[in-house]
């Protein structure tokens, strides 16, 4: 982790000023992103790492080809150490001020770290927002609020660029089920609020 990276916050009492929830919203969405789009700003991230008066926006990308996901996980090496071992279900994420070049500074931060994490020899055939995540459980999720979004490709080649710190593959829901029971994080409340439903 790099203390010194600008990274997209919003302010906590703004984003959850009408309401607060926990777990996977899947409703209104527009809305809260709209909020987020109009009052974000970039802070120092070893200022707000420990600060739940703000919230870091992390786009979190759930791949599926037919009947697969991607499921990685954080290996000894990783630089996140609080996430070591925990599996993750998306290519997740902070969005930098490079990003807010483009029109749509979300989106121009997700698909740079989609370049980034991982090598998809494929097309993407829909990328869409299926729910906005809070998770107050643990400190490290609690200054953090996922913007997940679902990424259909027309190819199960996709492989992680940073070997020696992440592990990741293509599995079915049965398989990821197995993996769920082990992790903590975000992970397993998306298989649950999400993939188990489909």
């Amino acid at each position: 982790m790099n203390p010194n990276e600008e990274i997209l916050v919003i302010k906590r009492d703004i984003i959850f000023k009408d309401t607060i929830w926990q777990g996977l919203k899947t409703d209104n969405l527009e809305h809260f992103l709209d909020i987020i789009k109009n009052n974000f700003e970039f802070k120092r991230r070893g200022d707000v790492e420990n600060d739940p008066s703000f919230q870091q926006i992390i786009p979190y990308i759930l791949f599926n080809f037919e009947n697969k996901y991607f499921l990685y996980k954080y290996l000894e090496k990783a630089g996140e150490q609080r996430l070591i071992n925990d599996y993750m279900l998306g290519v997740a994420g902070h969005i930098n001020p490079v990003d807010n070049k483009q029109e749509n500074t979300i989106e121009a931060g997700m698909m740079r770290e989609w370049e980034e994490e991982v090598d998809f020899q494929g097309n993407l055939l829909e990328k869409k927002l299926i729910g906005i995540l809070n998770d107050d459980s643990r400190p490290v999720e609690a200054v953090h609020l996922g913007l997940v979004y679902l990424f259909k490709g027309d190819s199960a080649k996709i492989v992680v660029k940073e070997k020696e710190t992440i592990k990741g593959e293509m599995m079915t829901l049965p398989e990821i089920a197995l993996c769920m029971e082990k992790s903590g994080g975000w992970a397993p409340i998306i298989y649950h609020s999400y993939l188990k439903t489909l």
